[in-house]
């Protein structure tokens, strides 16, 4: 081989290793931006979330803090983006956009997301109207279907005693063989060890844990009343 070609194929590798690397920057750029993104969205709906009943309390902040784990060297900077957030509810459609265009590829996270919302709706004892109608617009945004929203929903709260069945998105009295194959398929969706990864964010990991508890009382409660 002529020592041109030979000089060449070495700046064709040259480029395409820099190439490469270049990729590979703008990728991880490009995640970090997205995970930026995200954080920010989650807390700012969170803050809209208890501000929507007229009052953000201490108890739905603490509720939030629980699944949102940043660390210390962040702290003031995140009670700064939820106590701007929580003046009032404006904006929360559009934070609930750029979560959706996130994950559109991903349902199960957009899922999580509501059940960290209802979760903090919850938090000062009950959910006020307006924090549900927010979540609910939140969950259309998503794609969420509705009977993935009643189960959702049902996973929060308990209302008659069909209940075990809405978690698990079934109609009453489904087979013992349907209940139990759809059992096993959300505890699959949920374990810790897919959504991680899955590349799901660590917050939302917290509340999939929350959610598999609720999934297994509801599971265990149609087995006994199966029994009966």
């Amino acid at each position: 081989m002529k020592f041109s070609d030979r000089l060449t194929d070495a700046l064709d590798l040259a480029r395409k290793k820099t190439l490469g690397a270049a990729i590979g920057a703008l990728a991880t750029m490009k995640a970090r931006r997205d995970e930026e993104t995200f954080s920010i969205a989650l807390i700012a709906l969170s803050a809209k979330i208890a501000k929507a009943d007229g009052a953000a309390t201490d108890a739905e902040f603490a509720a939030f803090r629980r699944f949102f784990d940043f660390p210390d060297s962040e702290a003031t900077k995140v009670r700064m983006i939820y106590d701007l957030a929580k003046q009032d509810v404006a904006g929360f459609s559009h934070y609930a956009g750029q979560v959706a265009r996130l994950f559109d590829s991903d349902s199960a996270v957009l899922e999580d997301v509501i059940d960290c919302l209802l979760y903090i709706a919850l938090a000062d004892g009950a959910a006020h109207p307006q924090e549900l109608s927010l979540i609910e617009a939140a969950a259309e945004t998503f794609g969420v279907t509705p009977a993935c929203w009643r189960r959702l929903k049902a996973a929060h709260f308990g209302v008659d005693r069909d209940d075990p069945y809405a978690v698990l998105g079934l109609e009453p009295g489904a087979a013992p063989a349907t209940v139990q194959a759809r059992y096993r398929e959300l505890m699959r969706q949920n374990h810790p060890d897919v959504l991680v990864a899955r590349g799901v964010p660590a917050p939302l990991v917290k509340i999939a844990d929350g959610r598999a508890a609720a999934i297994n009382a509801a599971y265990e409660a149609i087995l006994a009343e199966n029994r009966r």
